[in-house]
């Protein structure tokens, strides 16, 4: 049963639905960064230095991440007034059809500036789809959630990240494996894109097997769904807003420290292998993977805001030691610096994927707990690289990085402390902590 007392849908497909979008998602979000690491630089901005270029690679990566909050105003207001279902339906396909795109693009050397322009576009793209679909899979797997198991039900999406990213940065590297330099540059790195196209199928057809969530069928029996949420959400609860938005900060910082900036830390500075670095960061990626639901559950036992405390304090005490153990060169203390860095990130990670649906009243519920999200992506994921690289281009040293680290580790544990406690509340009572 729900907290709503409705009988549920079984596990096993509530878990599959919720995890299938968010991990194709996440694959297509990811295969961007990774080739915007390696390869867009050159492809897309050849008129500029090595490091100009990098910097512009990852600027286009930031619009992603500004993206990101546009989708979950948009699909938030949908999602809280027609239905999740039916959003996330939408919000696939639109992440699908801008990830195809990237693939069949022409680059700098056969249409000119339209090139990066095209990517800018296809970019935002991606970003608003993924706005809306974070959002939807929790509330797709919390709404249908026994009472006492909603953090266990949650980690059913949050697993999606970690596999999307172990399947990309797989791809990519059975690609440079496969392929010359020459041969990856001008026609390898467009696969990862393309094959999105089969993956979005599956997850399309998945999404449609499944029923509307019967918390969200309640509001609409006893007509309590708002015709504007992003105004309900903002007037009734800021406070909650602006610290669920500030204690998600840290998850972005660390997860595309480590799988982009790292990426091109690693190779361009300090002279490493990809193969080493792309290993590393799937492993650590796969721990990140098995650690989510395990902190997931210990989050219905302690609370959401206890176990994302801690993790906090690991990230700012890991910080210098992540870029210690990078700097070595060898491949096992990198991985290990990455893992124990992806555990941190799973610590805050893992419980808000039950925390942020139940900080927000049913009403608004979508909207309130994707801008959430998606807002912290454009600190945590669009400019926390871009300006790691500009730090060390400027010091010449990764210490400056670890400073940037710790610094917003610290800013999102202040942030949660100001939250309250919400592993007991009822997703159902519309009027709970709002303020």
């Amino acid at each position: 049963m729900t907290d709503t007392g409705t009988p549920t849908m079984s596990a096993r497909r509530i878990a599959v639905a919720s995890f299938i979008g968010t991990a194709i998602e996440f694959y297509d979000f990811y295969i961007y960064g990774t080739a915007a690491a390696l390869v867009f630089g050159t492809l897309f901005f050849p008129d500029l230095s090595p490091l100009s270029a990098t910097l512009a690679s990852f600027a286009t990566l930031g619009v992603g991440f500004v993206a990101r909050p546009v989708g979950a105003v948009a699909f938030g207001h949908f999602g809280d007034r027609i239905g999740r279902k039916a959003t996330l339906v939408v919000s696939l396909l639109a992440m699908g059809i801008g990830t195809v795109a990237i693939g069949l693009l022409p680059t700098f050397a056969s249409i000119g500036i339209a090139a990066p322009v095209l990517l800018v576009l296809c970019r935002f793209l991606q970003g608003f789809g993924l706005g809306g679909e974070w959002g939807g899979a929790v509330l797709m797997a919390t709404e249908h959630a026994p009472e006492g198991r909603r953090g266990l039900y949650s980690s059913f999406p949050q697993v999606g990240p970690a596999v999307g990213f172990v399947i990309a940065s797989g791809g990519f590297l059975a690609l440079s494996a496969a392929l010359s330099e020459e041969q990856f540059a001008a026609w390898g790195w467009r696969v990862p894109f393309l094959a999105s196209a089969l993956l979005v199928i599956v997850g399309l057809y998945i999404r449609l097997k499944i029923a509307e969530t019967p918390v969200f069928e309640k509001a609409v029996r006893e007509q309590e769904r708002t015709k504007a949420p992003i105004a309900e959400v903002v007037r009734r609860q800021p406070r909650s807003l602006l610290l669920a938005t500030g204690g998600m900060i840290i998850t972005h910082t660390i997860f595309y420290t480590v799988t982009t900036f790292s990426l091109a830390y690693g190779t361009d500075q300090l002279d490493l292998s990809r193969t080493t670095l792309l290993v590393a960061a799937m492993v650590a990626a796969a721990v990140m993977g098995v650690a989510t639901p395990v902190l997931a559950v210990l989050s219905d036992r302690l609370g959401r805001r206890r176990v994302c405390l801690y993790a906090c304090v690991l990230a700012v005490l890991w910080a210098f030691p992540l870029f210690w153990l990078l700097g070595t060169g060898n491949g096992v203390l990198i991985t290990i610096g990455f893992s124990v860095a992806m555990i941190a990130f799973a610590g805050v990670f893992a419980p808000m994927g039950a925390f942020l649906p139940e900080l927000f009243a049913t009403r608004y519920r979508y909207t309130g707990a994707s801008i959430g999200y998606n807002a912290s992506s454009i600190v945590g994921g669009g400019i926390a690289p871009l300006l790691a690289t500009s730090l060390v281009a400027s010091a010449g040293s990764s210490w400056p990085v670890s400073v940037l680290v710790a610094g917003l580790a610290l800013i999102s544990g202040l942030c949660v402390y100001g939250l309250h406690e919400t592993r007991t509340a009822d997703l159902a009572d519309a009027g709970a902590f709002t303020r």
